[in-house]
């Protein structure tokens, strides 16, 4: 990359690593305060969606923006949204205003993760792909691991945590302005609302197999940081334990984030998600061996978050080697898609597992999502790779 790339890149990714930040401290944070107001765990999973309601909410209308007033103006917007709703949470305790909330907070951080991942992947090269992208998913994956932490804060003051989050995200994003504006590829699709659902079409049939690990990694994440807090609650693990044993995930991303983007890029993407996925399985199995063990489920959540932590960034490094550039826009936003579905089904299938199903059924569902999107890879037929380009083109 020239010299104002990477000013570019490290700025890009310091914005999305306070974007994990207040995504991992909110999740863990409004699940615990739920759950000791005595919420349903099906309630509070419910709640959680709410940011990922707002992500399919904005998904749709989110490229024709880019493509008009370019990546800079879409993150400084995403940014301050985030922050100004993070600030609005200590006003009034409120499931439904809590839900609003966390839906303007989904807009925000879907319209800030899709301009900075597109932007991303179109000026870094082939070779760099999967190590920019892995980067890119470290970062995040920093702030996420750190955003927990904040949770202790809550016997302090329910309101702290909020504030703190709110106020890095607001410095964070002025460094924003010191940007250069850029614009995607243009397209020979119209830029409308239809111009958007067509290209769609295109990625979900070259490339569907490359939205399923962003899937995957949503239905995850959200499950562990939203659901798995109750599940410990209820079965005698205490919060400063679960404040110990979420951020394990996270921390396991961090140290394989940027060796697995680096091996994808060498031995392929299928092949490195095919593996990391197979190991990811067995981890939650083992989980559900020791779900009554902190020291038990904190290696689980290390091991598995060194295998599976990096399925996003590699979900969408898969989905570039499969898609023209003039398809990235729609082929991000469809990653933003299906990883916001999977969060959304995620904590709602795990907290109606928690309520009604007794054992360590919670980890066992999540091996079970991740045995099918294994089997999807390995049957997927990479050999129609040149078919994909040559019928793009026509």
């Amino acid at each position: 990359m020239f010299k104002t790339d990477k000013y570019r890149f490290w700025i890009l990714v310091s914005i999305v690593a306070i974007s994990g930040f207040s995504q991992g401290m909110l999740l863990p944070l409004i699940a615990v305060i739920f759950e000791n107001d005595g919420m349903a765990s099906s309630l509070n999973g419910l709640n959680a969606t709410a940011l990922y309601i707002g992500v399919l909410i904005a998904s749709p209308l989110m490229e024709a923006p880019l493509r008009k007033v370019g990546y800079k103006p879409l993150i400084l917007i995403g940014g301050f949204t985030v922050a100004l709703t993070l600030f609005l949470f200590p006003v009034w305790k409120s499931f439904w205003f809590w839900f609003i909330l966390r839906l303007l907070i989904g807009i925000g951080d879907h319209t800030l993760h899709f301009a900075t991942q597109t932007w991303i992947t179109s000026f870094s090269s082939k070779e760099k792909l999967g190590r920019n992208i892995s980067l890119y998913g470290l970062f995040f994956s920093l702030g996420f691991a750190f955003g927990p932490s904040l949770t202790n804060l809550v016997k302090i003051s329910e309101s702290l945590p909020f504030m703190i989050t709110s106020a890095l995200s607001l410095i964070l994003t002025f460094t924003v302005i010191t940007l250069k504006n850029d614009f995607p590829e243009k397209d020979t699709e119209s830029v409308s609302f239809l111009g958007t659902f067509k290209r769609f079409g295109k990625v979900w049939k070259y490339a569907w197999v490359a939205l399923l690990p962003p899937f995957g990694f949503g239905f995850m994440e959200a499950s562990l940081n939203s659901s798995f807090p109750v599940f410990a609650l209820r079965n005698g693990i205490n919060v400063e334990s679960v404040s110990i044993i979420v951020p394990a995930f996270a921390i396991g991303t961090l140290i394989t984030q940027l060796p697995l983007g680096m091996i994808s890029d060498r031995f392929g993407r299928k092949n490195t998600l095919i593996t990391v996925i197979f190991i990811g399985f067995l981890c939650f199995i083992a989980a559900g061996f020791v779900s009554h063990s902190v020291l038990g489920l904190l290696l689980c959540f290390l091991f598995a978050g060194m295998a599976v932590g990096s399925t996003f960034s590699l979900g969408i490094s898969y989905a570039a080697d499969l898609l023209p550039k003039t398809l990235l826009p729609a082929g991000n936003i469809m990653c933003g898609i299906l990883f916001s579905l999977g969060s959304m089904l995620g904590p709602f299938l795990a907290g109606l597992i928690i309520e009604h199903i007794k054992g360590a059924s919670f980890f066992y569902l999540i091996s079970a999502m991740l045995l099918i999107i294994l089997l999807s890879l390995c049957t997927f037929r990479t050999s129609k790779k040149k078919e994909i380009f040559s019928g793009i083109s026509q």
